[in-house]
């Protein structure tokens, strides 16, 4: 297999690891292969992130705002089959209600969804929609902005983790592309794409931007290892959603004292 043609391979098993969307059914497989994928986690952001942004600017030829903004997150939550969202839950659940690392593991493993799972989720849920009408009332291009560089960003930030933690279980279908810790280079693509659209902003909110999402990273990467000695599927999904939700509001508190971009 050329190198051209296994990267291609790889980006198709990101996309189908991550999304619902179909790939060609002769794509080959392996477990190389799906580990490498991980490189190629922010480029599926990027897919996810403009569909995103198209259902938006779609449904408001019809609808009001509050309406497309609904519409928009359910077309990503859909698009992604609420991966994420889903290990977001089981993440609050496991890390809330649990006392051993053991009794954590297990409870996020359980398809029930616990108080503290719901709580997190309509939590997030809620502040996802609320930041995303605030950031719309100020322009629709401004909640465009936010989803096409957010959602790159926000799974390189998760992704990220892969490479400096240990993975703490064995048969977690969540994760089965990132049972290995990530190559020097996987990171480097990686995080590279997830960067990119960040050209799209200004250096006076680009750089707080990344500024908070590394320290997200280190205050994740810090209570995980401390509550479980490393990381899970959902608790990469966990970190998605929080980095994604700070981004919108670190976007929000930059245009509501004046900003532009």
């Amino acid at each position: 297999m050329s190198h051209l043609k296994q990267q291609i391979v790889c980006f198709l098993l990101a996309i189908s690891f991550f999304t619902r969307i179909p790939i060609p059914a002769n794509t080959p497989f392996s477990t190389q292969l799906l580990n490498q994928s991980s490189r190629y986690f922010s480029l599926v952001g990027w897919l996810i992130g403009g569909i995103g942004a198209a259902a938006f600017w779609l449904s408001q030829q019809v609808f009001p705002v509050s309406v497309s903004i609904v519409l928009s997150m359910l077309s990503t939550i859909l698009l992604t089959g609420a991966f994420h969202e889903d290990g977001l839950a089981d993440s609050a659940d496991g890390l809330g209600g649990g006392m051993t690392i053991e009794k954590k593991l297990l409870i996020m493993k359980d398809s029930r969804l616990g108080t503290y799972g719901a709580i997190a989720l309509w939590g997030a849920l809620l502040l996802k929609f609320v930041t995303l009408q605030e950031l719309a009332q100020i322009s629709p291009l401004q909640l465009i902005l936010a989803l096409v560089v957010l959602h790159p960003l926000s799974r390189a930030v998760a992704g990220s983790l892969i490479y400096d933690m240990n993975y703490v279980r064995d048969n977690d279908a969540k994760a089965k592309p990132v049972a290995e810790q990530q190559r020097k280079s996987d990171l480097v693509i990686l995080v590279l794409l997830g960067c990119l659209p960040l050209f799209l902003l200004p250096a006076v909110l680009a750089l707080p931007l990344v500024i908070a999402q590394y320290l997200l990273r280190l205050t994740a990467k810090r209570y995980l290892n401390s509550r479980l000695g490393g990381y899970t599927g959902d608790c990469l999904g966990a970190v998605q959603q929080v980095s994604e939700i700070v981004g919108y509001l670190i976007l929000l508190a930059f245009m509501s004292h004046g900003g532009t971009v």
